[in-house]
């Protein structure tokens, strides 16, 4: 499909995609004087800002036919095909997977009349209800849908906090359409790339450890730099509490600082585990003082996405995410 979208590309779009080992030491500078300053008077007022949509690439003539002729596109699903009731329910929009669990573990979805289990398989023919009310399920037949989002310390990558802090939800209201999901996660004190999508099928290849997809961080430690020893350690593996991990790569950023107790690294891993990067530098009693995720796959995040800004990848843009892992534009299974 991808066969038809040119190949020709705008020059300021070749900017923001470039190569993240050319450019990962421009994605790590600190935020503009006046980011910072605008935080900070956030944090003083208690002021609530919703993150900033920007455009990052206009779309020539050519581009537009495309990208128009791939949003037009029906992908119809596969004979027989079907999906687990949560995940469809989520996707019809109806609450997130984990509350259509709990609805159904309480005996509150039905199908074809009966009462659904959790797991249960449903196909297009299935009629299915939530609290006695018919549900129009949406199957995933046309163009998923991607955001990238320059997220900044001190948001949490959930819906909701008992303790009423900012999520990433809260600042980006476009993402209280259901149908989004976070591929992965960052905890609260990291700041750097955070994907979302309405595909469920493009998240589980993002994230599942069979398909062994790289994050790549900038991490910045004050102190000594790490020695050859902990270096090669870190990439042959150190054993944590939850199993041993290892750095695919880890190289040293040279970096004009004025305060020489500040080291820059980029690290990259196959997986995702909770806090991993953190953990692994604390294993040699090293602090972690600033660490942000720069690209997720085939994924960077642009030097020109500040923080607290979010983009829309285009229709051509999502078409090659897909097609980079094998999927339809629609993000499901060929």
């Amino acid at each position: 499909m991808m066969g038809d979208a040119p190949q020709k590309k705008d020059s300021r779009n070749n900017k923001s995609r470039n190569s993240p080992t050319t450019k990962t030491t421009s994605d790590v500078k600190s935020a503009p004087r006046q980011d910072r300053d605008n935080e900070r008077k956030n944090e003083f007022t208690g002021e609530r800002r919703n993150a900033k949509r920007v455009k990052l690439y206009r779309q020539n003539q050519t581009e537009k036919i495309t990208a128009q002729r791939i949003r037009e596109e029906r992908i119809d699903p596969k004979q027989g095909h079907s999906e687990r009731i949560s995940k469809a329910l989520a996707m019809s929009g109806v609450a997130s997977r984990r509350e259509c669990d709990n609805l159904i573990a309480q005996g509150k979805v039905t199908v074809n009349g009966r009462q659904a289990q959790l797991g249960q398989q449903i196909t297009a023919q299935d009629r299915v209800e939530v609290l006695g009310r018919p549900i129009r399920i949406k199957w995933q037949d046309r163009l998923a849908r991607i955001i990238i989002y320059h997220k900044p310390e001190g948001e949490l990558v959930s819906r909701s906090d008992p303790e009423g802090r900012d999520t990433v939800y809260d600042r980006i209201p476009l993402l209280r359409n259901l149908r989004f999901t976070a591929i992965g996660r960052l905890d609260y004190n990291t700041s750097g790339l955070l994907i979302f999508t309405t595909s469920g099928e493009l998240a589980n290849h993002f994230t599942h450890p069979r398909y062994e997809v790289e994050r790549e961080y900038a991490v910045r430690i004050y102190g000594e730099p790490l020695t050859s020893e902990q270096i090669k350690e870190l990439k042959t593996g150190i054993q944590l509490e939850d199993g041993k991990a290892n750095f695919k790569d880890i190289i040293k950023l040279e970096r004009e600082e004025s305060d020489a107790r500040n080291h820059w690294y980029k690290v990259l891993l196959m997986e995702g585990r909770n806090r991993e990067v953190r953990r692994m530098f604390e294993h040699f009693d090293v602090t972690v003082s600033r660490l942000i995720r720069v690209r997720f796959g085939p994924i960077d995040l642009p030097p020109r996405l500040k923080r607290g800004n979010y983009y829309e990848l285009n229709e051509i843009e999502v078409a090659r995410i897909m097609q980079s892992f094998g999927l339809t534009v629609a993000g499901t299974s060929r």
